[in-house]
């Protein structure tokens, strides 16, 4: 199925699109090959915790996003999460919690953003894979979208708290899709995984 924009999706999608290209001279490259309709896994570098809306605004439609579950008891925006996609990961069982939730929104027809390496690169190089893709490829079927976003490292690394300018691209490559096993086990992730960050490093 096709995920609608709520109205607060909307919103937060026009005004990280207005902010993008202000202060960051936005741009996107190979926006084609995002796919729009139909399940599927954006898979993305991690530098900053720019990425997200980044990543979000070079696709037409909603996606999906994860996000601690204690972001939801904030007060005034914890209600709100939920009208922007943002799937709560327990802290006490992350790395399950993050999957079996991007599955459920995967096979529900939705698009989900994954961030391979697992965390934000301390250093703006990409970092090693972690199995999670693979596994959420193995459950689903679904194609994956590498995604490679250039320069928010340099607009708010990890230890930084305010942005500065800096140009910013988000580049889109070609789906990826992997053949179906019936037994799929730790060795089918980790190929799945290497060979998504291979294709994200390529772009």
């Amino acid at each position: 199925m096709q995920q609608r924009m709520t109205c607060w999706y909307l919103l937060g999608y026009s005004l990280s699109k207005a902010m993008a290209k202000t202060f960051f001279r936005y741009r996107v490259t190979g926006a084609e090959n995002m796919i729009e309709e139909g399940p599927c896994i954006i898979a993305a570098n991690h530098c900053s915790n720019l990425d997200p809306p980044l990543v979000g605004i070079a696709c037409k439609r909603a996606i999906h996003y994860l996000g601690k579950k204690s972001l939801f008891d904030w007060p005034v925006l914890g209600p709100i999460f939920p009208q922007l996609n943002v799937i709560p990961v327990d802290q006490k069982n992350a790395a399950r919690s993050a999957l079996m939730g991007a599955i459920r929104v995967v096979k529900s027809g939705g698009a989900v953003l994954i961030f391979p390496e697992g965390s934000r690169s301390p250093d703006g190089k990409l970092q090693a894979a972690q199995p999670g893709i693979g596994m959420i490829v193995a459950k689903t079927g679904a194609p994956v979208v590498p995604v490679r976003v250039s320069g928010s490292f340099e607009a708010l690394p990890r230890h930084r708290r305010v942005p500065r300018c800096a140009q910013i691209e988000v580049t889109a490559g070609r789906a990826m899709y992997f053949p179906l096993t019936k037994l799929p086990n730790r060795g089918f992730y980790d190929t799945v995984s290497n060979e998504v960050m291979d294709a994200i490093g390529a772009l």
